[in-house]
């Protein structure tokens, strides 16, 4: 059975869609905004499956802008525990179908950002975190349990990259492949707990377009905006996307 939207949904869709593609390729603190919106149109965890093929969609775009800009120390160091977090979050949605860990989630974004404020406010405090294993294989397995439940680990793995002082566009390379691989690997997840239908894929095809433009108006955004204030600007969409989170 297809999907049925006002005018006015039709219009969140479409910001979302745009918003998802600035997301991919400029400013990964934005993606809470669109996983809310699109757990207000698609209520439990149906939204999940909506979303995953756009996020994939997405993260090829991002690939293809910045794929010599990715940096691979990281990805090895967070992906392979990242998905056993997938497995393990599967596990807890068979488990607990009904539960709302949104809270959680904010939570966790919201320690992250208190670490990374730290280590401008007491740099001594923080000097080796960013690349000890133990704080490496914590941020793999925290988002991949929640990417798993609810699309929501772009401001975590965000967070963890923007500690290791990138820069901008290796940043977003790193993020980009990091990402497809994840979301390509959450596929037969969401699949077999009947998440990605046909509809739903349908609704994918028509968002596209718009997740296109967004990936440019990203790239052009980070072109024109200084280290400094891309930072500040990461930072600050993590904390009010998680802030949103955690007060419902």
């Amino acid at each position: 059975m297809g999907f049925e939207f006002s005018p006015a949904q039709w219009v969140v869709l479409a910001g979302c869609a745009l918003c998802l593609g600035i997301n991919k390729s400029g400013l990964p603190g934005l993606s809470l905004l669109y996983v809310a919106a699109f757990a207000w149109l698609f209520p439990g965890q149906a939204s999940t499956g909506v979303v995953l093929p756009m996020l994939v969609a997405g993260d090829i775009g991002a690939v293809l802008l910045y794929r010599r800009r990715a940096e691979w120390a990281p990805i090895r160091r967070t992906l392979p525990i990242a998905l056993a977090g997938v497995a393990l979050g599967w596990w807890i949605m068979r488990t607990w179908p009904l539960a709302d860990f949104r809270r959680v989630i904010g939570v966790i974004v919201l320690l992250l950002v208190g670490v990374q404020l730290s280590r401008h406010w007491r740099p001594a405090w923080f000097a080796g975190l960013p690349h000890s294993p133990l704080f490496a294989r914590s941020i793999g397995l925290t988002a991949g349990v929640i990417t798993m439940l609810a699309n929501a680990a772009g401001p975590v793995m965000g967070l963890f990259f923007l500690v290791l002082d990138l820069g901008k566009e290796r940043f977003i390379g790193t993020m980009a492949w990091f990402f497809l691989i994840l979301n390509l690997c959450k596929l037969p997840f969401s699949w077999e707990r009947g998440l990605i239908r046909l509809d739903s894929l349908a609704l994918n095809l028509v968002l596209v377009p718009l997740i296109v433009i967004g990936l440019f108006l990203g790239r052009w955004f980070v072109a024109k905006v200084p280290q400094k204030h891309f930072d500040t600007l990461v930072l600050s969409f993590a904390a009010l996307a998680a802030l949103k989170l955690v007060v419902g």
